[in-house]
């Protein structure tokens, strides 16, 4: 499995780059048929095209800010699923540094389809450490590493 490691890597960077490209179509090509996406605001969006009129009116209407992002650990499920983990934090636009507030916990569920990773799950889970501003603290040291 661990061949499939470095692709499963670059469809989580492709997933990032398109979010930092505003690139709906990009990302929804990403999942599978009935892959769902969980937003940071707690939305759900389930298959592509339901991934895709979710995001255009983000990107139309508001400026996002791009992801700076670090994979934390890679599981394999079985022979044909993977479940990947990271962490990502917010530059917000026309700033330099990252936004600690909007910092997330992203986990990618991918199932081997016809011998192509897809996403059947991404949920981006808020990381505020209520309570624990050290931990916001290092998560952000950690992000900013990958500047």
């Amino acid at each position: 499995m661990v061949e499939y490691e470095e692709i499963i890597k670059g469809v989580y960077k492709q997933l990032t780059s398109s979010w930092n490209e505003r690139n709906a179509q990009g990302m929804a090509s990403l999942f599978s048929e009935s892959g769902k996406s969980i937003g940071f605001d707690g939305s759900i969006s389930k298959g592509p095209e339901e991934i895709v009129s979710h995001l255009e009116p983000i990107f139309r209407d508001h400026p996002t800010a791009p992801y700076v992002t670090k994979v934390k650990e890679i599981e394999f499920i079985g022979d044909k699923g993977a479940m990947l983990r990271a962490i990502a934090g917010m530059i917000p636009p026309g700033e330099s540094d990252i936004k600690p507030e909007v910092n997330t916990h992203h986990t990618l569920v991918l199932e081997l389809i016809e011998d192509e990773w897809k996403v059947v799950l991404f949920q981006n889970t808020p990381a505020q450490f209520h309570g624990r501003p050290e931990l916001v603290e290092q998560m952000t040291n950690e992000l900013r590493e990958q500047l």
